[in-house]
């Protein structure tokens, strides 16, 4: 079959991923329709702002394809937003990027696709899809299958990656080449519908209840004010004399927060994990590699289970955030450290 007769929806953001996504989709000979998502932001969400729409839209009047913009503000806020905030007031730091792959940018899209009539979803992500298995993309520093996890393992018939074997450079030398106005734009790392300070946003929509800062035997040495405010491993901003002091652990029922001179004491080889997903059939004990952040670094451990041992410690493993599995560059699922 011709890949002339094939539509995809691409999701586009008005960045440069996106955009050379789609141009490379349309040259593949793919039926292209573009779609922008906006997101709910108190002011401006970084990557859905009306200069991102126009940019996206500019961009498929470039290319000669559809485009279409979904207004996605409550469902985002519903499933994005407001469990992001309700994880951070339990005391733990959620990774809202994940969940919004999961449960906006592929399960909401890929409902959508026979209202444009199309047989695939694609996306910019730094990823790549071959034989129903996700790998890492091509480039180490720019890979994102790491926010890839939680989605089901169903969809993969239905996805595209075209950037999967492309290194941001040369996304942007497509970008040029084609004439496409995003090609010098730049990208954000934030949280998108947070802005510039996540202390101001955290205390707008959180109830502030200060408390004890103590050290790892109990002793009071401090106060603090708010819980939120910190996360596990962080230096920084903590206001103590004598340091520095790394949060050790956020002990919500006492409301304290217990911080540590020793940073020793922030490595841990055994996590524990929760809402695990698989995007392929597993038995245990797993070897594997895996990695608790997303700037981190793979390291080997083995999975039992809802408990991930690693090899080697690790430091400042942080309740909310996501630990992700591999098998050399498969993606094979991760979990939520519990």
């Amino acid at each position: 079959m011709k890949r002339s007769k094939h539509k995809v929806v691409i999701a586009l953001s008005g960045g440069v991923d996106s955009s050379v996504a789609a141009a490379l989709l349309k040259k593949q000979g793919f039926s292209v329709v573009g779609v922008f998502m906006r997101f709910w932001s108190e002011k401006q969400n970084r990557c859905c702002n009306l200069a991102a729409e126009k940019r996206a839209r500019t961009v498929c009047k470039k290319l000669e394809v559809p485009f279409y913009a979904l207004s996605l503000e409550k469902e985002f806020k519903e499933k994005v937003v407001d469990p992001f905030l309700d994880a951070i007031e339990k005391g733990t730091t959620p990774n809202p990027c994940v969940i919004c792959n999961k449960e906006i940018k592929f399960k909401l899209l890929l409902d959508k696709l026979s209202v444009f009539d199309a047989d695939y979803l694609a996306t910019g992500h730094y990823a790549k899809i071959e034989g129903g298995k996700i790998f890492r993309g091509k480039e180490k520093a720019k890979d994102q299958s790491y926010f890839l996890w939680k989605i089901k393992k169903e969809w993969k018939n239905k996805i595209l990656f075209p950037l999967g074997d492309l290194k941001k450079e040369e996304v942007r030398l497509v970008a040029k080449k084609q004439n496409l106005p995003t090609a010098l734009t730049s990208e954000s790392q934030e949280i998108c519908f947070v802005g510039n300070d996540m202390y101001n946003f955290l205390s707008r929509h959180l109830s502030s209840f200060p408390g004890k800062v103590v050290d790892s035997k109990g002793v009071v040495i401090g106060t603090h004010d708010g819980l939120f405010h910190y996360t596990i491993g962080q230096r920084k901003k903590i206001g103590l004399p004598g340091g520095p002091y790394y949060v050790l652990e956020k002990d919500k029922e006492k409301n304290n927060l217990v911080v540590t001179r020793n940073e020793k004491d922030l490595f841990r080889k055994e996590v524990v994990l929760r809402d695990m997903n698989f995007l392929k059939d597993v038995s245990f004990p797993l070897k594997i590699r895996a990695k608790i952040r997303y700037r981190g670094e793979l390291k080997e451990a083995t999975l039992k289970k809802e408990k991930l041992i690693f090899l080697s410690p690790q430091r400042a493993i942080t309740p909310g955030q996501s630990a992700v599995f591999y098998s050399g560059r498969e993606l094979v699922g991760g979990g939520t450290i519990k």
